[in-house]
């Protein structure tokens, strides 16, 4: 078997797939060169590397990006895979995957539609980021998703074949950059709420906000860090300005400090509104945190409710603010969930378990191709011959 995994974006996540895979395939990983260097030592050395060249390109879909195209098709033949495997995370597929259409083609849907406040309909951006949605839905011949429930969301709302979508979990995403720099006997110097990534509308920072207040009268002395960047923060500072509890980190956080601060958190906060999935989960488990999150999305399928945390109602501030005080006031409960968490990263969410079910749908695939290209042609009946014209289409 020999697989190309290609990628835009999702760097982390990309190298570990091509690292598992590699242990039971060929495979080549193609990335781009904005930002690769930050990864090429994580990359196993039984996986063969292209970097092409996209920052020139600045991912402008149109005739300047051709030769980049170019480049990657002609890596990819040069490779022959069997299937080539591309995560969705670029307006750049939508001219790319029509040139790789003779090969098997697999996505994986980190998201599956725009989140609240990135569906502009009338910006280009916006709208260019809906195209490369549907392409990504029509080209393929198998999709995965992380989780039941946006799998549902693409055969009902989006009328994907349900056979043609399978499930499986976000994996170490974004675990190993930052539990590198783990340090030894570095824990929580008090109860301590880690609040971590983008920030954006649909993320719930406004409720962790308003729940603040509940949290700090059933536990005194309570910090609550919000650490990130994303949209103007104009707002939220003024929410939170005045208030002792919040410490606030609004840039964009280094791996090193990132991991000081999951290290120091008592418990990682995850309030959104929406969400397709969230990285910051097993993040959460790779330092033994547990994590409260809502239920939306794909999130309650990374937690075992009770187990490596709690899941609570979106837009729900009370809710949110009884399960975070019910970690917090029993750190016996709280580091047991948080090793819980670790079990589950190691076991159900490993790239071990993933790339079964990867290579299952590979092959799979791979053999309906084989099995379509060797069913014998139905023959034309002759009167049928006789009848088309040179230059009619005769449609078995």
């Amino acid at each position: 078997m020999r697989v190309a995994c290609l990628t835009f974006w999702f760097y982390d996540y990309t190298i570990q797939m091509a690292n598992e895979l590699a242990r039971h395939a060929e495979v080549l990983l193609l990335l781009p060169d904005y930002r690769s260097e930050e990864y090429v030592e994580s990359i196993d050395p039984e996986v063969n590397v292209h970097i092409f060249g996209y920052s020139r390109y600045a991912g402008r879909p149109g005739p300047s990006g051709y030769p980049m195209l170019k480049e990657i098709v002609a890596a990819i033949n040069d490779f022959g895979p069997d299937v080539v495997h591309f995560q969705v995370n670029n307006p750049m597929l939508c001219p790319l995957l029509p040139m790789l259409r003779k090969y098997p083609l697999v996505a994986t849907f980190h998201d599956i539609e725009p989140h609240p406040g990135e569906d502009r309909l009338l910006d280009a951006g916006s709208l260019l980021y809906r195209l490369t949605l549907f392409v990504s839905r029509v080209m393929p011949d198998r999709i995965f998703v992380h989780g039941k429930a946006l799998k549902e969301n693409l055969v009902e709302k989006y009328r994907v074949p349900e056979q043609k979508v399978h499930v499986i979990p976000i994996g170490e995403h974004e675990v190993a950059p930052f539990v590198k720099f783990e340090q030894a006997g570095l824990e929580p110097d008090g109860p301590q709420v880690l609040f971590f990534g983008r920030i954006h509308h649909y993320k719930g920072l406004d409720c962790l906000i308003r729940a603040e207040p509940l949290i700090s009268r059933e536990v005194p002395g309570v910090r609550i860090v919000v650490a990130g960047t994303g949209e103007d923060f104009g707002r939220y500072r003024e929410a939170v300005a005045g208030r002792d509890a919040f410490e606030v980190h609004n840039y964009r956080i280094p791996y090193e400090e990132g991991a000081r601060l999951f290290q120091q958190a008592s418990v990682v906060a995850l309030p959104y509104l929406e969400a397709s999935q969230s990285g910051v989960i097993p993040t959460a488990y790779g330092f033994k945190r547990p994590v409260v999150v809502t239920n939306v999305g794909g999130l309650p399928e990374a937690v075992d409710d009770g187990v490596t945390g709690y899941v609570v109602p979106p837009r729900d501030p009370e809710s949110l603010a009884r399960a975070i005080v019910a970690l917090l006031k029993d750190p016996t409960a709280c580091r047991r969930m948080g090793e819980q968490g670790y079990t589950k990263l190691k076991t159900d969410m490993a790239w071990s378990t993933i790339s079964l079910t990867l290579l299952a749908v590979y092959n799979e695939l791979v053999h309906a191709v084989d099995t379509e290209q060797k069913l014998p042609q139905t023959p034309v009946p002759k009167d049928v011959e006789e009848r088309t014209s040179p230059g009619q289409t005769f449609n078995k």
